[in-house]
């Protein structure tokens, strides 16, 4: 069989021959896709967005020879700080790993691919407590630091809506309906339960944030936008670009290294965990129904 060009080509050829049940093919093309935009150091579609996207145009040359590894280990690297649980991102690197295995032995790839997955699931399960030991995050040290007015609000917004990070970066400002305390329908979740609503301190914060702003993303990079930056990730009043989840990340771990035991800082996803485990494990939805 002759090598595709395309990884997406790859991908198909891969689900063709598996035996697999049709439900476990479209978890595997789903999350193969996802591993897709990572290989090129993109953001991947969420939500329900996901489950419908293609993957871009990416060369199934990337998983090959000495650079495969490195490129590998940067899209571990950005799936890692997007906001998912362990179970799922292990989930995912194995389905990779489990392709990656089948186009080795196709002769389409060289075995790099396979043995950084394998190499860094092994690390993860071996020598970095960090991931296997639970975080104990505390809200009110977090809530406390002196940091500027869009931490402040992503911050509370994770904590007090239990959503993912990467779903509160992706909202614009008219998906608000601030005088409810919640994500416009349009852009919710059909499920009522996993509808986008927020509490008291946000509520106080979000105005503030998006003050003489109509549309465009809710939160902002410091800069301007570079030229690639496509129209709906601009703010069309300051010509600021959407905060990325990588950024928010970031500046989220080197703000709690101080009030971490660990010197480490915190995770995005500890200070949605820990929102969840202070309202009793209620969801967003209740909770916000008890601050209205």
């Amino acid at each position: 069989m002759v090598a595709p060009v395309e990884y997406a080509v790859a991908v198909d050829r891969y689900l063709a021959s598996a035996r697999i049940s049709p439900a476990s093919q479209r978890v595997y093309r789903v999350t193969l896709a996802t591993w897709g935009w990572l290989l090129i150091g993109r953001t991947p579609p969420i939500g329900t967005a996901r489950r419908g996207a293609h993957s871009p145009v990416v060369t199934l040359a990337r998983l090959d020879g000495a650079a495969a590894a490195t490129v590998v280990r940067e899209a571990l690297g950005r799936r890692a700080l997007m906001d998912v649980d362990r179970r799922t991102y292990e989930r995912e690197v194995s389905i990779l790993r489990n392709a990656a295995h089948w186009w080795a032995a196709q002769g389409w790839i060289g075995p790099q691919t396979e043995q950084a997955l394998k190499g860094h699931m092994e690390l993860r399960r071996g020598s970095d407590p960090g991931v296997e030991q639970p975080s104990e995050i505390d809200p009110e040290q977090v809530f406390a630091l002196r940091v500027p007015l869009r931490e402040q609000t992503l911050w509370r917004l994770v904590y007090e809506s239990g959503a993912p990070a990467e779903h509160l970066l992706a909202l614009n400002v008219s998906d608000l309906d601030l005088a409810h305390r919640k994500v416009r329908s349009k852009v919710s979740s059909p499920r009522q339960a996993d509808r986008i609503t927020w509490g008291e301190q946000s509520a106080r914060l979000l105005p503030l944030l998006t003050i003489g702003r109509t549309s465009g993303p809710v939160f902002l990079t410091e800069r301007r936008a570079a030229a690639h930056v496509p129209q709906s990730d601009r703010c069309p009043y300051t010509g600021r670009a959407r905060l990325s989840m990588r950024r928010a990340t970031e500046l989220f771990r080197v703000s709690t290294r101080d009030v971490d035991p660990r010197g480490q800082g915190w995770n995005l996803r500890d200070l949605r965990v820990a929102g969840k485990r202070d309202r009793g494990g209620a969801g967003p939805t209740a909770q916000s129904s008890r601050s209205q």
